[in-house]
């Protein structure tokens, strides 16, 4: 009867050993360490600001709970709730990075539309201006306007070039101040046209 009790308690002894001593989850880790960092060179930063703070947040939460089983004595370590975690990290790191590339393709759609209708802007404002009526003490006002419309041109260009290099939002706030630069040269001239009207 007493070798049976002693045997018990080496088998129920091993068993605590054995749960007790677990180690880390590397793998897991590694993967949402992964997911992470592949959320970040997708640009979430940019493009999913909020996915990867999330991301991020889980990650701060996974080194929590690794910090806290490493403080226990090894035989009271348990890492079921950081391979929990470290999944939860791995998915949140995967959508951060599915934001990104969505966020991206209509950053990107949007600066190609703003570009497009500032374009088409500006070539109706130059018309516009090419038909200004003219006459005394005109011919200042209408030079002024005309380099207006230069410098929104190369602001247009600079948009372009930012598109092509995927700096998809400086590329629409660069078209979103060439625009505001051209409807003010249009207000002018549609204001100046209806002001000659109106004194015939």
């Amino acid at each position: 009867m007493r070798r049976l009790v002693s045997g018990a308690v080496v088998v129920v002894a091993m068993a605590f050993l054995a749960t007790g001593c677990s180690k880390p989850p590397e793998a897991e880790i590694q993967s949402a360490k992964a997911a992470v960092e592949s959320a970040r060179k997708a640009n979430a930063a940019e493009y999913a600001s909020a996915s990867l703070r999330q991301a991020e947040d889980a990650m701060s939460a996974l080194d929590t709970e690794l910090q806290v089983q490493e403080e226990k004595f090894a035989l009271f370590r348990s890492y079921k709730e950081a391979s929990a975690k470290a999944a939860a990290v791995s998915a949140a790191g995967k959508k951060a990075a599915s934001d990104a590339a969505a966020g991206k393709e209509q950053a990107k759609n949007e600066a190609a539309a703003a570009i497009a209708s500032t374009r088409t802007l500006l070539a109706e404002t130059q018309a516009l201006l090419d038909s200004a009526p003219t006459g005394k003490g005109t011919a200042a006002d209408i030079a002024a306007m005309k380099l207006d419309l230069t410098a929104a041109e190369s602001t247009l260009m600079e948009a372009d070039s930012a598109q092509s290099s995927e700096r998809y939002k400086e590329a629409k706030s660069r078209a979103a101040a060439a625009e505001s630069s051209i409807q003010q040269v249009k207000a002018a001239v549609e204001a100046a046209i209806a002001a000659r009207s109106g004194r015939r």
